[in-house]
């Protein structure tokens, strides 16, 4: 790898460093005071950032839960496993092949100790979850010695704990019953598939404003435990946190702090679990050998608790374009900061391209592990990154997915292209709509964007769309009819990435309504 030297990579094996990945849930660009937060206070989260390197080009994977957590686990777009949407947590199976490598698996290879604590959302089983039985394979499969952690989002069932392979507090003469409303949280789903009741006791267990502070608890624990039991080996743990997806339900100390409402307080809760973690690795003596890394799995929603947000004068995203689910910046482009005394230069920015499918590469770098050769993987290490020794990008090009496999993106240097109008994310028509995205929600916003009239695309937009990210981060420009060779060029390279979209069923939900308008403009070219 160009930009880091051998006798770097020879220290960093002799010594591994341990390894804590915290991927917060549905945190935006402009969620966090040390990327221009104002109404919010993260002092936890900022204090990483001056110890460490902040990144302002850093990327998930996909502009969506579910697959996001599908590239930064394995390395690999999601458009390998034609993965798109949430997934259903009741009824998916296991969306990772068992046998792939995965960041924890290449870390317990070297030797680390690994646990997983939080929001799964990747499914369990081969087809399908048992919940009365075992719940395999699932994460211990992937190469995880420990999990704990809800199966799914906090908005929907099953509303419970799973350690391991089983429900916490499952008792089998209560068992799990498909299409029955639970005794706590009631989904609102119209089909009821998703639904499932029964299992009391489990479903008791689950607290909606003590999931964070369970989820903190258990984190904390373990890594403890490993100190208690004098297991000197390094570790690796995934903290997958529930804040901040809605429905914003932080601990009461954390209700009423913030200017920016619930959507506010479930941020502080989410600082105030970081700032616990870095705590204990400071008690435990490991803070110089630690390496943290803060991120999120995608860009802000602007559902009820982020349109409050947002008319109360919080900017979820900062300044950029869109929101979750959608292709512009504000979907996929999100928080990134690393923490490694003595090898991350403290108090250090970094505006070079990164995506979170580099990390299995930069781990397998930082351990000496080699990458294996019979998978395709797309990341590419960036360790010279993180430590500041590039001088260079070490990523020219991305392809990021949102929910619409039309709106697919493709990043080269400081251009990005969108193959499609719109955004292809949430569609909710009017202000109040929990869906609301795309130009409809310039009716709140009032971003700008040369499509946009009012907050509908115009009848004389381009079919397609080109920004100079480096000249209009905020995406106010389609510059698509005046770069054709730059645009011409993307498209071919786009069309290259479109081909190894995988010989699966799509995965999780998708946007129906923008697959079916790309296809009747297809019908209408069509037309003599």
């Amino acid at each position: 790898m160009s930009g880091f030297s051998q006798a770097s990579h020879k220290e960093a094996s002799q010594k591994p460093p341990n390894i804590i990945l915290i991927n917060a849930d549905d945190l935006g660009y402009g969620d966090v005071g040390c990327y221009g937060a104002t109404m919010v206070q993260t002092p936890n989260i900022d204090r990483l950032a001056r110890e460490g390197r902040r990144f302002t080009d850093a990327h998930t994977a996909s502009a969506v839960c579910s697959p996001s957590r599908y590239g930064l686990m394995t390395g690999q777009y999601p458009l390998r496993r034609n993965f798109w949407g949430p997934i259903p947590g009741v009824t998916e199976g296991l969306t990772i092949d068992k046998d792939s490598q995965t960041l924890a698996s290449t870390l317990k290879k070297s030797g680390y100790a690994t646990a997983c604590v939080g929001k799964w959302h990747l499914g369990f089983g081969e087809e399908a979850p048992n919940w009365n039985g075992e719940l395999t394979p699932g994460p211990l499969e992937l190469g995880f010695d420990y999990y704990f952690g809800i199966p799914t989002v906090n908005s929907g069932p099953p509303f419970v704990y799973v350690e391991n392979h089983h429900v916490v507090g499952y008792d089998p003469q209560d068992p799990f019953v498909m299409k029955t409303e639970a005794a706590t949280q009631k989904w609102p789903a119209k089909s009821g598939y998703n639904q499932i009741g029964g299992a009391q006791k489990a479903h008791l267990l689950y607290e909606d404003e003590k999931v964070g502070t369970t989820l903190k608890n258990k984190a904390v624990a373990w890594m403890e435990s490993r100190a208690q039991k004098q297991d000197d080996r390094p570790f690796f743990l995934y903290l997958a946190t529930t804040n901040i997806h809605h429905p914003f339900t932080p601990a009461p100390q954390f209700k009423g702090t913030s200017q920016a409402g619930r959507y506010g307080g479930f941020i502080h809760e989410l600082d105030w679990i970081v700032g616990e973690i870095v705590k204990t690795v400071e008690a435990m003596g490991e803070e110089e050998n630690t390496l943290v890394i803060f991120t999120s799995d995608n860009g802000g929603m602007l559902n009820h608790g982020g349109q409050d947000a947002w008319k109360a004068g919080h900017r979820l995203n900062g300044d950029l374009l869109g929101f979750k689910f959608g292709a512009w910046e504000g979907g996929h482009r999100v928080p990134f900061i690393a923490k490694w005394p003595g090898k991350v230069p403290a108090n250090s920015t970094s505006d070079h391209l990164l995506s979170q499918v580099d990390l299995l590469a930069t781990f397998a770098a930082i351990t000496n592990q080699p990458l294996n050769e019979e998978e395709e993987h797309d990341s590419i290490d960036q360790l010279a990154e993180l430590t500041g020794e590039a001088d260079t990008p070490q990523r020219e090009m991305l392809v990021i997915s949102p929910n619409s496999p039309e709106h697919l993106v493709i990043r080269k240097g400081d251009w990005v292209y969108i193959p499609a109008q719109d955004a292809g994310g949430f569609q909710g028509k009017k202000v109040g709509d929990h869906t609301l995205g795309g130009a409809a929600a310039f009716a709140l916003t009032g971003q700008k964007n040369s499509d946009v009239s009012g907050h509908k695309i115009r009848t004389d937009a381009p079919k397609d769309q080109l920004y100079n990210l480096k000249e209009d981060l905020s995406q106010t420009e389609n510059v698509v009819m005046e770069n054709p060779a730059i645009s011409n060029e993307l498209r071919q390279l786009l069309a290259t990435y479109r081909n190894m979209i995988g010989p699966y069923p799509k995965l999780g939900w998708i946007n129906i309504d923008a697959v079916a308008a790309r296809e009747k403009r297809q019908q209408e070219a069509q037309k003599p």
